[in-house]
């Protein structure tokens, strides 16, 4: 059958792809449409595998809030560039993730990335690696979080792409909630209060300080009382309610949240590529090697 740069032009439409491949794709299924999208989409997702081990640090976080304030959704997505991470094909991919996650709640990712990314379409999973062929990079969804409460409101805040907060309050109003977000966007607390520190976290800082101290010379019980106050010192930096407010440092946010008779319950703060070690790349190197090569 011959291949008219019609049938091209239509299953580029349909597939998203380049021109040549279409073509080969057309070629290779006698002109059959349907045929040349199954295979190119076999092709494409046996690509997306070869792509799984390279480093996405980059990327968006995104959030979604229900209707009602009652319920909230939080979600990084990386990809190995911010070019990528810009783009239309991975903004429109990431929206459809977060408002699957606030409509299903899906209690990890597994089973997040078993449910269907929109109605009548493939798995996550199965979206996810057709996005990888198509854009040609690796794209991971990383983590998420959502919120749900009866007696309070969630709130969200994105810093640009690259954080999100979600905040779940009782009490107080929009205002403080959005206030609440930027602070722990801005501050980065580990945790809510004092008791919620892992004890584990505690003891290494307490050794630490104690080592510190130690090289004072001073007697035993007095680096005792160092570090007890310094200890406490540390917990109010790591913990929101110990934290001087961002708009007003002479308060702490425990004063703030007294003040309006509110309560953060939790929250939640992710940031793009965090915790992800990224390559060291040199690119004179990666040219000379090209150039070598050639």
């Amino acid at each position: 059958m011959a291949i008219t740069a019609q049938l091209v032009k239509d299953l580029r439409e349909r597939t998203g792809a380049g021109m040549m491949e279409c073509k080969k794709a057309l070629v290779e299924t006698n002109g059959d449409m349907d045929a040349a999208v199954e295979f190119m989409r076999k092709r494409g997702l046996a690509k997306a595998d070869k792509k799984a081990d390279r480093v996405a640090a980059e990327g968006a976080v995104v959030a979604a809030i229900a209707e009602d304030g009652r319920s909230g959704a939080l979600v990084e997505i990386n990809s190995e560039t911010d070019f990528v991470a810009n783009g239309d094909d991975f903004q429109a991919f990431a929206a459809k993730v977060v408002g699957r996650i606030l409509a299903d709640a899906p209690a990890d990712l597994e089973a997040l990335m078993s449910l269907p990314l929109e109605s009548g379409g493939p798995d996550l999973e199965t979206a996810q690696k057709e996005l990888i062929a198509r854009i040609g990079e690796n794209i991971q969804v990383r983590r998420f979080e959502r919120y749900a409460t009866d007696t309070g409101q969630v709130f969200k805040y994105l810093h640009g792409s690259r954080i999100g907060v979600l905040l779940e309050l009782e009490g107080g109003d929009e205002a403080l909630g959005r206030d609440l977000c930027m602070h722990i966007a801005a501050s980065q607390p580990v945790c809510v209060a004092v008791d919620d520190v892992p004890a584990e976290r505690r003891e290494k800082e307490k050794e630490i300080l104690v080592a510190q101290a130690r090289e004072s010379g001073k007697p035993d019980e007095i680096i005792e009382k160092m570090v007890e106050g310094r200890l406490r010192k540390w917990l109010a930096e790591i913990t929101l309610l110990g934290q001087p407010f961002v708009k007003d440092p002479d308060q702490t946010v425990e004063a703030l949240l007294e003040a309006h008779g509110a309560r953060v319950v939790q929250f939640t703060r992710l940031e793009v590529g965090e915790g992800i070690e990224k390559r060291e790349e040199n690119f004179a190197e990666e040219v000379a090697a090209t150039i070598q090569g050639s």
